[in-house]
């Protein structure tokens, strides 16, 4: 395995758990939708959690690895969240989490851990006379 494939494992490792002990269950791990795949699925009482972990071993330009999680990226995990719940006919509420670890190639050990709860709310979309329900509807003229 790669260098830096097994440090992003290492860090989905270290996020799974540090969120088990804040009491969620791992649903899924490395979730495929076509290209797009979530790092982590996780759910609590209350709600099913989409986790994308970042890990990095440097700040480049002062850059923290949850700075690289961009729009798009945001745009597939609300797809693929949005898929993975119909899929599963689940009734929770859904929260899109970015957890950020830095690792200590040193220690080979993490070496700090930012997470950030409900990151981001997906984008709604609308459409004329009518408002975005989950799914693309697409009017006929």
């Amino acid at each position: 395995m790669a260098e830096h494939n097994r440090i992003g494992t290492l860090g989905e490792d270290a996020a799974c758990n540090y969120l088990k002990q804040r009491g969620y269950t791992i649903r899924e791990r490395n979730y495929r939708l076509g290209n797009i795949e979530i790092d982590v699925i996780a759910e609590n009482e209350k709600n099913i959690v989409f986790v994308e972990v970042k890990t990095r071993t440097t700040l480049f330009a002062d850059t923290r690895p949850e700075e690289y999680v961009d729009e798009h990226k945001r745009m597939f995990m609300t797809v693929a969240g949005n898929a993975y719940v119909k899929h599963h006919n689940l009734q929770k509420d859904l929260r899109f989490d970015i957890c950020g670890i830095l690792w200590d190639k040193e220690k080979d050990a993490v070496g700090n851990i930012v997470y950030y709860e409900n990151a981001f709310a997906p984008k709604l979309r609308t459409v004329k006379g009518g408002s975005y329900n989950g799914q693309f509807r697409w009017k006929r003229r």
